[in-house]
């Protein structure tokens, strides 16, 4: 469908009190005779990827997003699925792609979403989000937008893989802006993005951004192919220090820092980065408690971002999202108990609040779920030993969506000096998928018996 034949089946408001009251993300819990039940949780954000068609060919995808997937969801099929997950209890709903506004009925879903009571808000890239589609999109009832920007222009185009997109995102921005749109701005940290940060900031003060959400370039899809992208455990005592500036000065540019999920944990600045987030502090992971995900072809998931058999419940059909929900591959994170905590994570003082961190880290790097270098405090007590870890590729992911290869751990001395005499002091091997062992911490895996995704 045409944006244009979109646009003409799109109902006309006859002012802003035509669509109800915007629900939210902030998690509430079930009630069960009374008393609140961990057991049957309500996925109060939904991150949907509407199809897999993509404009751009970014060099950290983690769908490996280009063309569409086979038996994307019609029009009819997802608009149903709209009023199962607002039955299902879903505040906020998420447009991804790929590119959402590719599939040009995305305005319809947009509608379909707010008119069920929910927001809606879009992530892109915005190398086409044209004055066409904004308007499409206010129109329908977008609640807010957010554009994936990565570091100055030079290091955002090469890692987007289009020469111009760096510009052509700050556009978009000023476009939204100019209608009045909420829009935030969202950036991976990487080798090539951190020493960026700072002159991006004032770049998107300069066109009005207020909001900013930083994430790690997490290891798999195409991240998976360039390990020497990715940062290195021990480079973050030195990245938490330049965030804490970072924030420092966002606070007096009246830009809000948000930290993804996938950056953490518990560090002397976690309090200061994670102040607007309720609680204070990192949590634990939210796939399959708080949230849920969506392929185009209907395939359901605790996370948009989770990848691999192990976690996808099965493909939407009419009715049965509810059960979906309830199934075992999305109900992992809420019946695990610390017995999947392996390496550093099964002794660490936070192991029964982080639980490891995030499942999608974690688990591409890993194999499974349980041990994630990727963590302030971890590497803050690594450095005081005198030590350091940083990973290795030991498999090469097999170049599917959401795929991922396979790396180890190595601890080994801070001081080169020492590193060099004595080489590598612990190594932790990837272990087995959930899918040969679903329960506890695994087993070491043998390269040959891994299972395909």
């Amino acid at each position: 469908m045409k944006l244009s034949e979109a646009r003409r089946r799109l109902p006309v408001l006859t002012d802003d009190r035509a669509l109800p009251r915007q629900d939210t993300r902030r998690a509430r819990a079930t009630r069960a005779g009374g008393t609140v039940s961990q057991a049957a949780p309500i996925p109060r954000l939904c991150v949907w990827e509407i199809t897999l068609r993509c404009d751009l060919r970014c060099a950290h995808c983690g769908s490996r997003a280009g063309a569409a997937r086979e038996r994307e969801l019609s029009t009819e099929d997802a608009l149903t699925l709209v009023e199962e997950l607002r039955a299902l209890g879903v505040g906020e709903v998420v447009l991804i792609g790929g590119e959402a506004y590719l599939r040009g009925d995305f305005i319809l879903l947009i509608r379909a979403i707010r008119a069920a009571g929910m927001t809606c808000t879009l992530t892109t890239g915005a190398l086409g989000l044209t004055q066409a589609r904004v308007d499409a999109m206010v129109e329908a009832g977008i609640s807010g937008v957010s554009v994936s920007i990565d570091g100055d222009e030079a290091v955002h185009d090469e890692l987007r893989g289009v020469p111009g997109s760096w510009r052509r995102a700050l556009a978009a921005l000023e476009r939204l802006r100019a209608r009045g749109v909420s829009s935030s701005v969202n950036t991976q940290l990487n080798r090539r993005t951190t020493p960026t940060l700072e002159a991006l900031l004032q770049r998107l003060h300069d066109v009005g951004v207020r909001g900013w959400q930083l994430q790690i370039t997490a290891p798999f899809g195409r991240a998976a192919d360039d390990p020497d992208l990715l940062l290195q455990p021990y480079d973050y005592p030195a990245l938490f220090e330049r965030l804490d500036r970072l924030e420092r000065r966002c606070a007096a540019l009246g830009v809000r820092l948000f930290p993804a999920n996938s950056l953490g944990y518990f560090g002397p600045h976690a309090a200061r980065l994670r102040r607007w987030q309720r609680g204070g502090h990192y949590a634990g992971c939210h796939a399959g408690r708080t949230s849920i995900g969506i392929e185009a072809d209907g395939a359901i998931k605790g996370c948009p971002s989770l990848g691999g058999r192990a976690n996808v419940a099965g493909r939407w059909r009419p009715g049965a999202l509810a059960e979906l929900w309830r199934a075992a591959e999305l109900s992992y994170t809420r019946a695990r108990g610390q017995d999947v905590l392996w390496g550093y994570c099964g002794e660490c003082y936070y192991r029964a609040v982080c639980m490891g961190g995030c499942t999608a880290v974690a688990e591409p790097l890993m194999g499974r779920p349980g041990n994630n270098p990727y963590c302030h405090h971890r590497a803050l007590e690594m450095r005081r030993a005198g030590l350091r870890e940083r990973v290795e590729l030991v498999a090469r992911a097999p170049g599917v969506p959401f795929d991922h290869g396979l790396f180890r751990i190595i601890r080994e001395y801070e001081d080169p000096r020492l590193r060099a005499a004595a080489g590598p002091l612990q190594i932790d091997e990837p272990r087995v998928s959930r899918r040969v062992e679903p329960e506890g911490a695994g087993r070491p895996v043998a390269l040959a018996e891994r299972a395909p995704e």
